[in-house]
């Protein structure tokens, strides 16, 4: 399988780093509804699963058969994926596909990421 690549955004065009600035209320309900549904390892392996797909896209006959649960609830964790807004969907005749959505990504990444740690600075460790 092949790894999907994203392309390389814009830093600013979201949030900045929670160790920056704190995050409004919006931002936070959408951001810990991300966080809530990766939550799940099924939910995290499936967008896995997708992202690694070639092609970037993956139908859902493609992604039962690595999990020992039942078709319909692996249908229930992609709504919640899509819900969640990290994945797109679309039916094509008989199955949906589904992709990664590269801007929830971002999101969740740029939230993460820590400043660079002045030289000298202490590493680990509490406050």
């Amino acid at each position: 399988m092949s790894k999907l690549e994203l392309p390389a955004l814009d830093q600013t065009a979201c949030c900045s780093p929670m160790v920056r600035e704190p995050l409004g209320e919006t931002a936070a309900v959408d951001l810990a509804r991300m966080f809530k549904a990766l939550s799940d390892p099924v939910r995290l392996r499936l967008l896995s699963l997708i992202a690694s797909h070639e092609g970037g896209e993956a139908c859902v006959c493609d992604l039962t058969g690595p999990f020992d649960v039942s078709q319909p609830t692996i249908s229930h964790h992609l709504r919640v994926l899509r819900d969640a807004g990290l994945v797109g969907s679309e039916r094509r005749g008989t199955w949906v596909y589904y992709w990664v959505l590269p801007a929830a990504l971002t999101r969740l990444s740029d939230l993460l990421q820590a400043p660079a740690v002045p030289v000298g600075a202490a590493t680990g460790g509490d406050r």
